[in-house]
């Protein structure tokens, strides 16, 4: 085709331009909204909605495999993250080992694992952990047999996820009647803590809007009675869900935006108000506990403020609270007040890296003192075991020849257990004087031994990178 005059050809360039420049801004505007949440309003429970975002959701409910193992008749439990009364000390009564020959370590079994830094838990007669399979791409709740390490049933649900410092990384939380996880990419499954039967399932990302943490999901769940406890720091902050029914009971706003760290609810009592404890990145919250305003803010700070927290608070006697991290943060003392019927928090000091903190484990406070592993950022005295009294003054280090990397520890039988990242077992004396050891062998062959330890009647359950354990160290039947 000819133009006649450059009117003509003038007009042809005008409306190719504009039809031109209307499919650029129509595709580019697909483009954005493909990558921008749609919402739409479903109710919850009662008066209750929350964003339902339109993306595809994991089938939760997944798979359910039964194997050959065997419940134990083993009483004693472990039941989650830090243990029964979440402050990483056992309390029995029963006799620990206080020499092992390297040769003959007590090992009753172990069991080949999926990359990851999930813990144990025990309750039942049985073990339970949070695995990833990464052959089916599947998140899998495995159930073993404290006795024997023979796995009873596993149920598991497809989610892909790509290696990032291993996959699996919280502790499951488990009582007589419910086995409670939240899986790396903030999935919240709960089953029947005997047989395995699904009961309910949240996809904390597409219905509360959940960023995903760096390195994956680390909070581990709590269940206080029949009600599951998670902090989604999203569009709510913390929410309770019925444990049969799956109906969410409370939900804790989230003005100041708070969102998902690594660190998990620790249940404490200040003034004889029952609380849950958290540290989001953003700050510290409390909220009550007690069934008259369960889920009520009682107080929060943004005093502390990193881009990384690992650690869970720490109750520090009657009325401190006792938070820290890694990568240059240190630690932080603070007070509860109560003052006409109102609860405040209060900063009282700061600690600095290089005599308390710690990057990825939580501290323990144990008869009037803490201890910690410090982080690498320590300087002379990175990586090594430290006691420190609640006013700052540090009593006591394992010096440099005892140092003890990224790995977990707990206090049983008035000793320290502490695990290195190769997988080498360190028992000390829980002095509130000095540095003494007891016994130290290897325990595990792998790397990266990072997870949480459990311990309950004298058996213990460890695991590095792939591999996991349980070791007795009972000194009445070795």
């Amino acid at each position: 085709m000819r133009y006649e005059n450059s009117y003509e050809w003038l007009n042809f360039l005008v409306t190719f331009s504009l039809i031109f420049i209307g499919i650029f801004l129509l595709f580019h505007w697909l483009q954005i909204s493909s990558g921008v949440d749609i919402s739409r309003r479903i109710a919850i429970s009662g008066n209750e909605t929350v964003e339902n975002r339109i993306i595809k959701k994991t089938d939760i409910k997944g798979k359910f495999e039964k194997f050959n193992g065997v419940p134990s008749t083993f009483k004693g439990s472990w039941t989650g993250f830090r243990g029964n009364l979440k402050d990483n000390v056992n309390r029995e009564t029963v006799s620990l080992l206080d020499t092992v020959d390297q040769k003959k370590l007590p090992i009753n079994w172990s069991v080949d694992l999926g990359e990851g830094y999930a813990g144990a838990a025990i309750a039942n007669g049985r073990v339970y952990l949070l695995d990833y399979d990464k052959e089916n791409e599947s998140d899998s709740l495995r159930c073993f047999s404290v006795s024997d390490g023979k796995e009873i049933w596993r149920r598991s649900y497809r989610i892909k996820i790509k290696r990032n410092h291993g996959i699996s990384r919280t502790v499951p939380a488990v009582n007589d009647k419910f086995c409670l996880t939240v899986g790396p990419k903030c999935h919240v499954m709960c089953v029947n803590s005997q047989n395995g039967d699904f009961l309910w399932g949240i996809d904390l990302k597409a219905d509360y809007g959940t960023k995903i943490p760096l390195w994956y999901t680390g909070q581990c769940p709590l269940i206080d009675g029949n009600l599951a406890i998670i902090a989604p720091a999203g569009e709510k902050l913390i929410i309770g869900v019925d444990c049969v029914s799956g109906k969410v009971v409370f939900s804790t706003p989230n003005p100041d935006k708070f969102k998902m760290s690594h660190s998990s609810i620790i249940p404490m009592t200040f003034h004889g108000k029952k609380m849950y404890v958290y540290c989001p990145i953003g700050g510290i919250v409390g909220i009550s506990a007690e069934d008259k305003d369960r889920g009520t803010v009682l107080f929060k700070t943004t005093e502390w403020k990193h881009s990384v927290i690992s650690p869970s608070p720490v109750k520090v006697g009657d009325d401190r609270i006792l938070v820290s991290a890694g990568y240059g943060a240190g630690s932080m003392m603070f007070r509860i007040i109560y003052k006409d019927n109102v609860f405040s928090i209060k900063k009282l000091f700061a600690i600095d890296k290089s005599d308390f903190a710690c990057e990825q484990h939580t501290p323990i406070y144990y008869k009037g003192h803490l201890f910690t592993v410090l982080p690498a950022d320590a300087g002379e005295m990175n990586k090594e075991l430290v006691c420190m009294k609640p006013d700052g003054t540090q009593v006591w280090s394992s010096g440099k020849d005892n140092r003890f990397g990224l790995g977990p520890f707990l206090i049983a039988d008035g000793k320290i257990f502490v695990l290195n990242d190769n997988g080498v077992l360190t028992v000390v004396q829980a002095s509130l004087e000095s540095y003494s050891k007891i016994w130290q062998a290897r325990v595990l062959n792998g790397r990266e031994a990072w997870a949480p330890i459990a311990i309950s009647g004298g058996l213990m359950i460890l695991r590095d990178l792939k591999r996991m354990i349980c070791l007795d160290l009972r000194k009445d039947v070795n």
